[in-house]
């Protein structure tokens, strides 16, 4: 997956930076599509509950990525943020999802999340980036 990763064009640059008490990250994916418009679309926005160490959900966090990168398809994330949340820096997160992770969740625009339904790590690219783009269609 590093590979494939690391042969996409710069311009679909990932760029992650600190968020908050929660050490989370923020998955700004602008641009990913190749297309400028005039008003951008409202960010579509996802929270990915997980920890260090745990294999399922990096695994579930590369698919993500490459599926924001992943351009030429009628399911784009270009205006996707996706922001990680570390359960162990939080007492309620902790004990909310300690046995679910990794955990998908889409804010609301009243900022509240609605959990998702698990996508697993072993599904393609194509189709994570499909089912994601769905739940925003609703």
């Amino acid at each position: 997956m590093a590979a494939v990763l690391s042969l996409l064009p710069r311009a679909a640059a990932v760029r992650l930076a600190p968020r908050g008490r929660a050490s989370a990250s923020r998955l700004l994916c602008a641009a990913a599509a190749g297309e400028a418009s005039s008003s951008p679309p409202a960010p579509r926005r996802l929270v990915l509950y997980s920890k260090p160490g745990c294999c399922l959900c990096d695994g579930l966090k590369e698919k993500l990525h490459a599926a924001v990168l992943l351009a030429g398809t009628p399911y784009s994330l270009a205006s996707l943020e996706l922001q990680e949340r570390d359960i162990t820096t939080d007492p309620e997160w902790e004990r909310l999802y300690q046995y679910e992770i990794p955990v998908l969740a889409k804010v609301l625009p009243d900022g509240t999340e609605e959990i998702l339904p698990r996508l697993s790590p072993r599904l393609s690219v194509e189709l994570i980036q499909k089912k994601v783009s769905s739940v925003f269609d609703q």
